[in-house]
């Protein structure tokens, strides 16, 4: 069954199991607070776009990849509060009896030990607690080789490359999504042929580098970069070549999952030096996705 998407105004008041929180990236710790809940509680956009502009760091997915990981999870129903100015003033209690309990009606609510709501993040956990007209689930942090899973350290290690390790406490690639734009032709001059993407300014990417991934679950190798073998006015590019695939992806959305680094960017003294480095890039991207299909995460 398709989760149903609305907004609070929209929202049905029925019995529900609430999961609340930002969940950028959906990692490990999001899954852990979302696990049993039939409805999730997000907010859109980040609420330090808000209040605290200057402190928001690059996020880790866009709304669209959020909603289709939550809805993976098994969640029926993603309700999402417009964050805006006069909701960011709304005071912690009034949060929890306007939202919660008389428009959600709310009979568990789940959320992470670190979680703060309502004016000046002056909600807690113990608050929560202290209402007996719902049950509270509080959520210990998660951990992964001995490290707290968070969004920040997710990030981390997208901007340094290691999409593996990401991967590990995502639990799941981390994922791009835009439209393929117009580039400049060089990769079909050079026999591989590229859906090239803009990477949105406001969400991270993965360091220069050379990836096996998966564009719509289509096997194939992912340069993030800014191609220094050849002059360029592009800027930088995540250009995205389909294994054994010909399709003409101009002006469609694609989704790249990141498996796993091969290299990082590399300047070659010929064309014919990129082009032999690229068939070894396609063939070990290749091999690396056919056995991830095997494995899974």
């Amino acid at each position: 069954m398709a989760m149903k998407v609305t907004t609070l105004s929209a929202a049905e008041r029925r019995p529900r199991h609430v999961a609340i929180g930002t969940f950028d990236g959906v990692h490990l710790g999001h899954q852990a607070v979302i696990d049993g809940a039939d409805t999730v509680l997000t907010f859109d956009p980040h609420p330090l776009t808000v209040t605290h502009p200057e402190r928001l760091p690059k996020l880790i997915t866009p709304f669209e990849v959020r909603r289709d990981l939550i809805e993976g999870l098994g969640v029926a129903e993603l309700v999402v509060i417009p964050f805006d100015e006069e909701f960011s003033h709304i005071a912690a209690e009034d949060f929890i009896r306007q939202v919660l309990i008389e428009k959600l009606d709310a009979r568990k609510v789940s959320i992470g030990e670190n979680f703060n709501f309502g004016a000046k993040a002056r909600g807690t956990p113990e608050m929560l607690a202290r209402h007996r007209e719902f049950e509270t689930r509080v959520v210990p942090l998660i951990e992964v080789d001995g490290e707290i899973v968070s969004s920040g350290r997710v990030r981390e290690l997208v901007e340094a490359g290691d999409v593996a390790e990401a991967r590990r406490c995502l639990g799941a690639p981390f994922m791009v999504e835009g439209p393929v734009v117009k580039g400049e032709q060089r990769g079909r001059e050079l026999g591989f042929p590229t859906a090239n993407q803009l990477p949105d300014p406001a969400l991270v990417v993965p360091g220069y580098g050379v990836y096996a991934t998966f564009a719509n679950g289509i096997p194939a190798a992912t340069n993030v970069g800014v191609r220094p073998t050849f002059e360029s006015e592009l800027g930088l590019l995540i250009e995205t070549f389909l294994i054994d695939r010909s399709e003409d992806l101009y002006g469609q959305n694609l989704r790249v999952a990141f498996v796993e680094r091969l290299r990082g960017e590399e300047r070659f003294d010929s064309a014919e030096a990129l082009i032999e480095q690229m068939n070894h890039d396609v063939e070990e991207a290749r091999r690396i996705c056919a056995g991830f299909a095997t494995a899974g995460p």
